[in-house]
């Protein structure tokens, strides 16, 4: 996929380039997320599910029912210097060793799941592998899956203070996955016949670490985020035009407290 083609896919018209199914930790299928963004006017879309292409096929058929362009996305988790650092790939092709590394990186996921349900449990909150895969419909195991078990179970009042009480870096049922440098994500993605962009640059809290990973072959960076406001949008886009880079947003889709397509974006 060239630059030339990236450009061309959202030409005719609103895009949402970042947006989460069932197949990660999403609340809607890949056919009904489809649906959702033709009923929002969205004429190109991504779907970027966590380290896992699982939802794309049915969200493609469904694309073309409701005549919505369809992306080839995936959010890939890597790590630089203790910062979660994710890669947002774009038409990234389906290949023996892309396939055989998120096979790795799923089953590092249910390995941690197992270890953090066994730190809820010594906390006093028991829950089971089996409480979270109801919540997970897809082939991946999140953090937000094990918080919807929580609170199910009525240990804590909201999903939202699971993550901050608990889940959240330095809290006491926080635990790393196996995970990739962004060097060997891009590399992987690169070679899957994908585009490359750093994903939310505003949750990396540091734009000199933001600037630092511009060593590294991204192909863009996401400038519009529902997390950044118009003066973090200001400041990746001189970092994008620094670096030559492509210039992408999206919603970060995961369920209705977050507004599909919010940004009204269209290529210019």
């Amino acid at each position: 996929m060239t630059e030339n083609d990236l450009v061309k896919v959202i030409e005719t018209g609103y895009f949402d380039l970042h947006m989460h199914t069932t197949a990660s930790d999403g609340i809607y299928s890949p056919r009904d997320l489809v649906k959702k963004a033709h009923d929002a006017g969205l004429k190109t879309i991504a779907i970027t599910d966590h380290d896992t292409l699982g939802g794309i096929d049915e969200a493609q058929q469904s694309g073309i029912k409701y005549g919505v362009n369809v992306i080839a996305g995936i959010e890939l988790s890597t790590k630089y210097k203790g910062q979660s650092v994710d890669i947002l790939g774009y038409n990234v092709s389906i290949n023996n060793e892309l396939t055989d590394i998120l096979s790795q990186l799923r089953d590092g996921r249910v390995e941690r799941a197992l270890l953090i349900i066994k730190k809820f449990t010594e906390l006093g909150m028991s829950i089971t592998l089996e409480d979270v895969k109801q919540f997970s419909k897809g082939n991946v195991i999140a953090r937000p899956h094990i918080a919807m078990a929580i609170v199910q179970k009525g240990y804590v009042a909201d999903y939202q203070t699971v993550f901050d009480d608990y889940l959240a870096d330095g809290k006491p049922c926080a635990l790393d996955k196996l995970i990739l440098s962004p060097k060997e994500g891009i590399d992987l993605i690169h070679r899957a016949g994908g585009k490359t962009v750093l994903a939310h640059p505003v949750l990396i809290n540091d734009d000199n670490l933001v600037r630092e990973l511009m060593q590294f072959p991204f192909d863009g960076i996401e400038v519009w985020h529902r997390m950044q406001n118009a003066d973090d949008n200001a400041r990746y886009k001189l970092i994008a035009n620094e670096y030559h880079l492509l210039m992408t947003g999206g919603s970060d889709f995961h369920n209705d407290e977050h507004f599909l397509g919010q940004f009204g974006l269209k290529w210019k």
